[in-house]
C-alpha cells in the first residue's frame, strides 16, 4: 500500500523545523493517525521527541552512512502499520556531506523517497524578500518537489498577509500558514543540541506545539499533499539491507547483552538495537548511575550521551564501576561509543582540579574541551577485534567536545607509536578512519575484549557488525 509522506525541511539550521515537525507529528497523532517519524542525519536527540510525540520509535535516515536501498528498506520496515510518515530534515534543505554534491542532504533523501518537501522559513524579519528566498529554493533543484511553505516566527496576521501577497505574484508554491513567535515552547539547548524529551521541565510542549500548528497551518491541505501521487511512496520495490553476513542466521539461545540506558547514556540508533535483537540478542537495560550490573550478561554495549553532566553520580557508584572493570578483565565483549569511551577511561578531569574516577580500563583520562569534534567517518577494521568482521567497512559519525588527556590534563595524541611501551603492549588499534578530506587516523581502542571509540557506528550500513558482535558474545 502507498505510504503518505511529508518531508519537513528548513532553509537553514535553527529555523524551527524541529518544532514544526514535532507539532505536526503530535497534531496528526491526536487526530487518530498512526504517524511514523524519521530524522535525516546522525541525530540522537530529535528522535526522542518524535517518539514522545507519536508513541512510535523514530528512525534515522542518512544518505551518507546508508545507501539508497538501505534507506528505503529501513523506511518501509518502520512504516509497517502506519497511516502517515513525517520525515524531519537536517540543516538546510540542500546541506549535506560536502559543498559540491547533495550527498547526505534532505533534498537527496526527499528525492529517494519520492516525497514532497514542506519548506520552513524564519519569516521574522522578512517581507517581500520572502518571495525571493522561496523562489530560489523552489528552482534550485528542478528534480525536487517543494510543495508548500510554512512561515515561522510571524509577527502578526498582517505580516503574514504581506508575505503571502508578495509570494503569490512570483512563486507557484503555496504558503500553508504562519506560526507566531511563541517563546513559551522553545526547547532548551546545551552543547550537543536540544534537551532530550524525557528531561525535567519538558512537560506540556508537545500539545502546545500541536495546538500551534493546528491553529495556524492548513492541516487538511498537508494531508492532501501527502496523499497525492508525489506524497505516496509505493512499497512495491524489493529492497534488502546489504550485509556481508548470512541472510538467515541459525537459531541459538538468546545472548544477554547489557545496554547502558539512563540520563548519562542515551545515544543509540534504533536500528542498531533492532539488528542486535534480530541477530539473537536479549537487550538488558541498566543504569550506570544508580543500578547494580545485571547478572548473567554475555556482553555490554555502552553508548554515547552525557556522562559529563552526571560525572559525580557515575563516579560515586563505585560498585558499578568496579563490576564493569571486572567484567572487562574477564574477557567478555564490551563495545563502547563516545560517552561510553569516557566512562571506560580512568575518569573525567573537571573544573578546578576536580577528578571523577570512572571504570579505569582505558589508559587515559578525558576532559571537556571548548571546540566540537564532528563529522562523518568511514571505518575500516584493521585490527584483531573478534567482535567485528576483520577487514570489514562500516560508516558512522563523531560529535563530541571531550578530549583524551593524561593525568595532568595535557592532550594525548593516541596512535600506535605514541604510547609508552607498557601501555602499547596493552592497547591495540582496530579502526582506520577516513573523513571528508580523506585524511586517515587511527582509532578504535582495544584492551582485553573491550573496544571503545568516539565514532558512533550505524550498524545499518553493514549489519554483519551486529551479527558478529552477538556471535562473539555468545562464544
Amino acid at each position: 500500500m502507498p505510504i503518505p509522506t511529508l518531508v519537513i525541511a528548513g532553509t537553514h539550521s535553527g529555523v524551527g523545523k524541529t518544532s514544526v515537525a514535532i507539532g505536526l507529528m503530535r497534531a496528526f497523532t491526536n487526530r487518530g493517525l498512526r504517524v511514523q517519524s524519521f530524522k535525516i542525519g546522525p541525530d540522537f536527540i530529535d528522535p526522542s521527541h518524535h517518539w514522545r510525540a507519536t508513541g512510535r520509535v523514530s528512525h534515522n535516515l542518512d544518505g551518507w552512512m546508508l545507501n539508497r536501498d538501505q534507506n528505503l528498506e529501513l523506511f518501509h520496515q518502520a512504516c509497517q502499520g502506519a497511516d502517515l510518515a513525517i520525515v524531519e530534515g537536517v540543516m538546510g534543505l540542500f546541506d549535506g556531506y560536502g559543498a559540491e554534491s547533495e550527498a547526505g542532504s534532505t533534498a537527496e533523501m526527499a528525492k529517494w523517497l519520492g516525497a514532497p518537501v514542506m519548506l520552513v522559513i524564519n519569516a521574522s524579519a522578512l517581507g517581500r524578500s520572502a518571495a525571493a528566498l522561496i523562489l530560489g529554493y523552489e528552482h534550485f533543484d528542478p528534480d525536487l518537489t517543494v510543495a508548500g511553505v510554512i512561515c515561522n516566527q510571524i509577527g502578526s496576521e498582517s505580516h503574514l498577509k504581506r508575505i503571502c501577497s508578495a509570494v503569490s505574484q512570483t512563486v507557484q508554491v503555496s504558503i500553508l500558514g504562519g506560526i507566531p513567535r511563541t517563546e513559551s515552547v522553545r526547547i532548551p539547548e546545551r552543547h550537543l543540541g536540544l534537551w532530550r524529551a524525557n528531561e525535567a521541565g519538558l512537560t506540556h510542549y508537545l500539545d502546545t506545539l500541536a495546538q500551534l500548528v493546528t491553529d495556524h497551518l492548513d492541516l487538511e491541505e498537508l494531508i492532501k499533499i501527502a496523499q497525492s501521487d508525489q506524497g505516496q511512496l509505493t512499497a512495491s520495490a524489493n529492497f534488502a539491507l546489504e550485509t556481508n553476513g548470512p541472510k538467515h542466521l541459525p537459531r541459538f539461545p538468546q545472548v544477554r547483552i547489557g545496554i547502558a540506558q539512563d540520563q548519562a547514556f542515551c545515544f543509540y540508533y534504533a536500528i542498531n538495537l533492532r539488528l542486535l535483537e534480530q541477530a539473537g540478542a536479549e537487550l538488558i537495560p541498566f543504569s550506570p548511575i544508580q543500578d547494580s550490573l545485571p547478572e548473567g550478561l554475555n556482553g555490554l554495549y555502552i553508548g554515547g550521551g552525557y556522562p559529563e553532566l552526571h560525572a559525580k553520580q557515575l563516579s560515586e557508584n563505585r560498585a558499578m564501576c568496579d563490576a564493569i572493570a571486572t567484567f572487562c578483565t574477564s574477557g567478555r565483549p564490551v563495545y563502547a561509543e563516545c560517552g561510553g569511551l569516557m566512562y571506560l577511561s580512568q575518569g573525567l578531569l573537571g573544573a578546578e582540579k576536580q577528578r571523577y574516577r570512572f571504570v579505569g580500563i582505558l589508559p587515559f583520562w578525558t576532559q571537556m574541551g571548548k571546540r566540537v569534534k564532528l563529522g562523518y567517518r568511514q571505518v575500516d577494521m584493521v585490527g584483531a577485534y573478534s567482535g567485528f568482521p576483520h577487514q570489514g567497512t562500516i560508516r558512522g559519525h563523531r560529535f563530541h567536545y571531550s578530549d583524551i588527556v593524561d593525568a595532568q590534563g595535557d592532550l594525548l595524541d593516541i596512535t600506535p607509536t605514541s604510547l609508552e611501551t607498557s601501555q602499547r603492549g596493552q592497547l591495540q588499534f582496530n579502526y582506520r578512519l577516513q573523513g571528508w578530506n580523506h585524511h586517515q587516523t587511527w582509532e578504535g581502542y582495544q584492551i582485553h575484549n573491550v573496544l571503545a571509540s568516539y565514532v558512533h557506528l550505524h550498524f545499518g550500513s553493514n549489519p554483519a557488525f551486529a551479527q558478529q558482535f552477538v556471535q562473539f558474545c555468545r562464544q
